[in-house]
């Protein structure tokens, strides 16, 4: 009895322990971003910095083309540095007016008659066959008569101080009016300016004469004169009047 005693006294001291709190697990601490907010707005404002340095460089690029291009030339029909000596020209009438420069190299005119010329408006017109421009070549002029150059309205020959001779035809009017169909020597068929042709053409209108012919009169048949009655041959060669017989 006494051992049983002591056991269940034993059995009754022992220390019971509280129930352990359930453990409570830590939550977890957010991850950092790769990219920070400013490392965004670096960047953007490095590809704005790119962009706009590549900008600059293509406009600099495209200036520097723009910029070595050479500009079309102005093309002549005949050599600038030729001189003329002498121009004819003749239109589809034969109607001809030809300027040219004498022993003194002054400007004379031989056509329509010979007679000093202005010299101011003949050499303008000299200079103008240096002056007239191509605005396009014609490939493949083999029909003339499309171009109105089988029977050219105006036919101008100029001969050159280093003695050669080209002779210009002059067709129709394109379709813009911009200019007339030349060809040159049988061969070579241009547009040629507007301009520079018709100044030529104005040669057989307004010839340079130094002094303006005066227009010489037309003879007039005079009437002849008309008989003036004489009334004493009038009076003899009047019948008497027959007497009339009384009834």
């Amino acid at each position: 009895m006494a051992a049983n005693k002591k056991i269940n006294a034993k059995k009754t001291t022992r220390t019971v322990k509280p129930p352990r709190a359930p453990r409570v697990k830590p939550t977890p601490r957010p991850g950092k971003p790769v990219f920070r907010a400013g490392t965004w707005v670096t960047l953007a404002v490095l590809a704005l910095a790119i962009g706009a340095v590549f900008y600059m460089n293509r406009q600099a690029d495209e200036k520097a083309n723009a910029t070595e291009t050479p500009a079309a030339e102005e093309t002549f029909i005949f050599d600038e540095t030729l001189v003329a000596t002498a121009v004819e020209i003749t239109n589809a009438e034969g109607i001809s007016t030809r300027i040219e420069r004498n022993a003194d190299k002054a400007w004379v005119l031989s056509k329509p008659e010979e007679t000093e010329a202005d010299q101011g408006a003949a050499e303008a017109a000299a200079t103008q066959v240096g002056a007239l421009r191509i605005i396009v070549p014609i490939e493949n002029a083999d029909d003339p008569a499309i171009f109105g150059l089988d029977t050219p309205d105006y036919v101008i020959t100029i001969e050159f101080e280093d003695g050669t001779k080209s002779v210009l035809e002059v067709g129709d009017k394109t379709p813009t009016e911009n200019g007339y169909y030349v060809r040159k020597d049988q061969k070579e068929v241009f547009v040629a300016a507007l301009s520079g042709i018709e100044t030529l053409e104005s040669l057989i209108s307004a010839p340079p004469y130094l002094n303006t012919p005066t227009p010489v009169p037309t003879a007039t048949e005079t009437p002849l004169p008309t008989a003036t009655p004489d009334p004493a041959t009038d009076a003899a060669a009047t019948p008497e009047a027959t007497p009339t017989a009384n009834p």
